[in-house]
């Protein structure tokens, strides 16, 4: 008999949701129209790359904790930080940044759920799993990419 997970901690609940503070603090200068406007789209992008690269480190996680699970999970979660890496080159080359890049990390962001559910297909995730990934993902991909249209606007 397979013992079932307990839900989500409030805990990683309260603290999932206020991981989107900072980059709504960075929305927020972007749209006082505040002279801050550089600082909050290169820290909005740091932001993204970071969380972007988390999940990875997530999904990496949960397939070693589980030798069940199938080996595609590791080659999806090193894709986060390959792709937070390669949307930073064009600030280091001088090129086009930062709309293209906060573009880029905006839909990895959206999309990662879809890794999360193809994942519960393999392993067992507390209940309100799905739905913290879905929440935190659209809120923090939909506030990335109000600040790459934001940079690509001025652009």
């Amino acid at each position: 008999m397979t013992q079932k997970l307990p839900p989500l901690a409030p805990t990683a609940l309260q603290l999932g949701y206020a991981g989107l503070l900072p980059q709504a603090f960075a929305v927020f200068l972007l749209l006082d129209g505040s002279n801050l406007r550089w600082i909050a789209s290169a820290g909005g992008f740091g932001y993204a790359a970071i969380i972007f690269s988390f999940l990875g480190g997530l999904w990496w996680a949960m397939a070693m904790l589980n030798p069940a699970a199938p080996r595609w999970i590791y080659a999806a979660a090193i894709a986060p930080s390959l792709i937070a890496l390669m949307t930073f080159l064009p600030w280091t080359w001088g090129w086009d940044w930062p709309g293209p890049s906060l573009m880029i990390l905006a839909a990895g962001l959206i999309a990662s759920p879809l890794i999360d559910r193809q994942i519960v297909r393999h392993i067992e995730l507390p209940s309100g799993w799905m739905r913290l990934r879905w929440h935190l993902s659209l809120g923090l991909g939909g506030m990335t990419a109000i600040l790459a249209i934001a940079a690509l606007a001025e652009a």
